[in-house]
């Protein structure tokens, strides 16, 4: 729990500080999307570098990290590729990902980014609630 609320802390911070120094809202699809569009990859390469080592450094200092089972089956292959492309469509037509509507859009107080979370919340939870079904249904 302690991991967590450090982390959130530390993202928040971070944030705060890429936005009062560069005036830049640090939504990791937004960042990612103009750093490979080759717009601007002046900053952005060594943000999206530092998420990586960050989480490098992390592993190194022994941190626990979970990892999750890949699907065994080509079908969970497919529904990882299907839903990946899914999430990047997403975040393509709502302009933006969680961390740039949730962390940084709720904190200036856009009602897009409102409206952006409420909705992949919804989506989320109808989600999780719909595969838990089946799950316990066993299909």
């Amino acid at each position: 729990m302690l991991a967590a609320l450090a982390g959130g802390i530390l993202i928040g911070l971070s944030a705060f500080l890429m936005y009062a120094s560069l005036g830049k809202i640090a939504g990791i699809s937004g960042i990612t999307y103009a750093a490979l569009d080759g717009g601007g990859r002046g900053w952005r390469l060594p943000f999206l570098l530092g998420l990586v080592g960050g989480a490098w450094l992390a592993v190194s200092a022994g941190a626990r990290l979970p990892v999750a089972a890949m699907p065994s089956s080509s079908a969970g292959i497919a529904l990882i590729v299907v839903g990946g492309l899914l999430v990047g469509l997403g975040t393509r037509l709502g302009n933006g990902c969680t961390s740039g509507h949730g962390v940084c859009g709720l904190s200036r107080l856009s009602p897009r980014s409102a409206v952006a979370v409420a909705v992949f919340m919804l989506a989320g939870v109808l989600t999780a609630t719909l595969l838990r079904g089946l799950l316990v249904a066993g299909v």
